[in-house]
């Protein structure tokens, strides 16, 4: 089924002008057009100030587009001004002034709302001012906020409720983090991008005195927003139930799995290395999954010293979790 995708840049406000905004919405489009092997991802409509008058009824008609129909997964990326009153919280669309702003983050969460279950997944990015008011409507006589997020929707913005949203190096401090995500670092082992990674990577780049992101979700599953090359292939990962029989179990290792006979030392040399390769296969394998946190070498500081010593290797419980998908044909 589809994935489409508004992606939506404002730099060109006739009071107050940004200028990272459409770099931001180009480049967010850029990266989610395309997987990373380049195969199709999202269906693209990228609006923006330099191209496009993005006016309150063209943002309000665009984002009603993008919540109907039917479709796996709809996404909104959002970055210009963010503008907040004693009522209610808005993304400023170009010709917005008081009174009518644009889109308020009521209306577009509603959308959204009311789009399951024909659209199965909901995705909302805000990189605009006192944007983390998403999501929160006043809790009736207490004044404080409680959340109004319908099934299959995820939010993820900027900053909290009451920040701005700042701007480095050409792009909103956000989205230049948001991009680094889809393009590779919010990656898991099986190469997939979820929204929930993505806000992990934002928040640990984020120092504590930097503006907050913030990350709303009402999803039964994780979905996948990018496809990048996997860190080490279903292929590999598929063997684990075949080398570790249980979760808790030592492969156990030997000399013949190290192919290197110049630096091992003088009493190891004489020991062959497995001659068929099939040792040093399954040793290289356990190296990469090594060096992702998958298995570690018993009683040994590296994997070389596990083979030299014929110690052995374990999962992890990472490991443990990625071969009980395989034991489940997951992967």
């Amino acid at each position: 089924m589809m994935k489409k995708a508004l992606i939506v840049g404002i730099d060109g406000y006739e009071r107050s002008p940004l200028k990272g905004c459409v770099n931001d919405a180009v480049a967010v489009n850029e990266v989610l057009e395309r997987n990373g092997d380049g195969s199709p991802n999202f269906s693209t409509r990228l609006l923006t100030s330099n191209s496009n008058s993005v006016t309150c009824g063209v943002l309000g008609k665009e984002l009603q587009n993008l919540f109907s129909g039917e479709a796996e997964t709809a996404l909104l990326y959002f970055a210009g001004h963010g503008r907040t009153t004693k009522a209610e919280s808005h993304i400023v669309a170009q010709d917005g002034k008081e009174g009518s702003w644009g889109p308020s983050l009521s209306q577009i969460l509603t959308y959204a709302n009311n789009a399951h279950s024909n659209i199965k997944s909901s995705i909302i990015i805000l990189d605009s001012c006192y944007s983390g008011n998403l999501g929160e409507v006043p809790s009736l006589g207490a004044g404080e906020q409680t959340s109004a997020i319908g099934n299959g929707v995820t939010i993820l913005t900027a900053c909290h409720r009451s920040e701005s949203a700042a701007e480095y190096n050409g792009h909103g401090l956000f989205t230049g983090i948001l991009i680094d995500s889809l393009s590779g670092s919010a990656a898991d082992i099986l190469g997939r991008i979820t929204p929930a990674s993505i806000y992990s990577h934002v928040d640990q780049t984020l120092g504590p005195w930097e503006q907050r992101p913030i990350y709303k979700a009402n999803v039964q599953s994780f979905i996948s927003l990018r496809q990048v090359t996997p860190k080490i292939s279903g292929e590999i990962l598929r063997k684990l139930p075949t080398y570790f029989k249980n979760p808790s179990d030592v492969f156990p290792l030997d000399p013949s799995f190290e192919p290197d006979r110049e630096n091992v030392p003088e009493e190891f040399k004489h020991i062959p290395v497995n001659d068929d390769n099939t040792n040093t296969k399954i040793f290289k394998e356990f190296q990469l999954c090594n060096r992702h946190g998958l298995i570690v070498p018993v009683d040994a500081e590296h994997m070389y010293y596990a083979a030299i010593n014929s110690t052995g290797c374990k999962l992890t419980a990472l490991g443990a979790y990625y071969r009980k998908l395989a034991e489940a044909k997951r992967i």
